[in-house]
């Protein structure tokens, strides 16, 4: 194969001065082929989606990596190098997923109980290391996901952090089919993934969020009840009584709402389950003890996925079992973007192109 030549500079939007947005900048520099290290590869990236959690690390709400920091954690692109003494499932011309988790050992306690995600060593893309908001980065050969011939960059991008976190908290909940969920932030960009992976699971879902437009997608994508959280002056009586006047099996919380939360343990039936997903900045979730005990409710922490649940979140995706609602934005909106998610005024996910 002919020597691909790589640029020295490239277009990356970089966290410089947290809490005052991304700087848009066209003059970063490229890690050059010579430079990387075994089981780093470069990919030259096709396009990016934009999360919650980047607007929270933006904004210097949460910890992160030295600055200047290349922002963005779900990406799509081409490998253009490898690491030397490199092989295995990838190789040049491979074409890729990175995840957030763009690192793992796999040789730590928890990554030996299959909890990657919280690996003691663990690289985050956007977020302790440089990330998908650029045209060329370097990630781990044995963590990008090959992505399947028959879906598009556009549709593989969204999965990669907002479908595989829902797919697998699904999965982490036991949810079975013919199960009820309760999916507050329906409309969003994991909210409306989410109806698609639970109804493709045999799930029952109540899409719960606000607006014609959110209402409309969700019932298209499937969701069995629609409750607009503005228009019902008792939403946990609403909840309960959809779902055959018992409770949900299944909460699945995706908005950064405290009400979402405080509401959930109120209408889980005996032995429900909450995915905690969506973080409402600095509240704290004060519960009875006695309603944990009383109702036996499991509250699970979930954070991203696995390698094989990438898989098989792809998998339904190539399927057209699962079918992204994309918004194409430019690198310069970047900071516009953050606000619309913050202001929840986007429908789906939002993808950035990069070539």
């Amino acid at each position: 194969m002919a020597q691909i030549e790589i640029p020295r500079t490239q277009k990356a939007a970089v966290l410089v001065n947290p809490g005052k947005g991304l700087e848009v900048i066209s003059n970063h520099p490229v890690t050059q082929p010579s430079e990387l290290k075994p089981g780093q590869c470069l990919v030259k990236m096709h396009c990016t989606g934009v999360c919650h959690t980047d607007v929270h690390i933006a904004a210097g709400e949460v910890p992160h990596g030295p600055v200047p920091l290349v922002g963005g954690h779900e990406g799509i692109g081409t490998i253009v190098a490898l690491g030397p003494a490199e092989g295995g499932v990838v190789k040049v011309g491979t074409r890729v997923g990175v995840r957030w988790l763009c690192y793992a050992c796999g040789k730590c306690e928890l990554c030996r109980r299959g909890k990657e995600a919280a690996c003691e060593s663990r690289k985050l893309a956007g977020h302790l290391v440089d990330g998908t908001f650029c045209q060329y980065m370097v990630a781990w050969s044995d963590h990008v996901v090959p992505i399947p011939d028959n879906v598009s960059d556009e549709q593989a991008v969204p999965v990669l952090c907002a479908g595989l976190t829902v797919y697998a908290a699904l999965k982490a909940c036991n949810a079975v089919p013919g199960d009820w969920v309760v999916i507050p932030g329906a409309g969003g960009g994991l909210g409306h993934l989410a109806i698609q992976y639970a109804h493709a699971l045999g799930l029952k879902v109540v899409a719960v969020d606000t607006g014609d437009d959110k209402k409309d997608i969700c019932l298209d994508l499937g969701a069995e009840k629609w409750i607009d959280f503005k228009q019902t002056d008792d939403i946990v009586r609403d909840i309960v009584a959809t779902c055959d006047g018992k409770g949900a099996h299944t909460a699945l919380i995706v908005t950064a709402s405290p009400r979402a939360y405080e509401d959930s343990v109120k209408y889980l039936r005996t032995a429900g389950s909450i995915a905690v997903i969506g973080i409402p900045g600095p509240f704290v979730w004060s519960i009875p003890v006695a309603l944990i005990l009383r109702k036996s409710l499991h509250i699970i922490g979930h954070l991203l996925g696995t390698y094989q649940e990438t898989v098989e979140a792809l998998e339904l995706v190539a399927q057209k079992k699962v079918v992204g609602h994309v918004n194409h934005r430019k690198l310069e909106d970047i900071n516009d973007v953050f606000k619309d998610i913050t202001q929840a005024n986007v429908v789906g996910r939002t993808v950035i192109r990069l070539q």
